[in-house]
């Protein structure tokens, strides 16, 4: 079984930036960093996404990023639980009568 290549933060916004620039496309990245092109797109995506700092120097998702991604999912599984009870509340306070 192989082990997982793991690449640098500098590696990733090095090759997004490559990927990025005009004239150049992601197989032609991939291929001169013998990097899989699949991944290089999921790179590119994420940088888009902002999960990904640009600068160097910086982490890939800083403290506040990873927070306010942590609040997002939370807010989003409280929303969904207030939904379901709000259901709940209608239908056990239909009269059956």
């Amino acid at each position: 079984m192989a082990s997982r290549k793991h690449y640098t933060e500098e590696f990733k916004r090095e090759a997004v930036r490559l990927a990025t620039s005009p004239g150049n496309s992601m197989a032609g990245v991939a291929r001169d960093l013998g990097v899989n092109r699949t991944l290089i797109g999921i790179w590119v995506k994420n940088a888009q996404a902002g999960k990904y700092e640009m600068t160097p120097g910086a982490p890939l998702k800083t403290e506040v990023q990873s927070e306010v991604e942590h609040l997002r999912r939370e807010l989003a599984k409280v929303k969904m639980e207030r939904d379901i009870l709000k259901k709940a509340l209608g239908y056990f306070a239909k009269d059956p009568m």
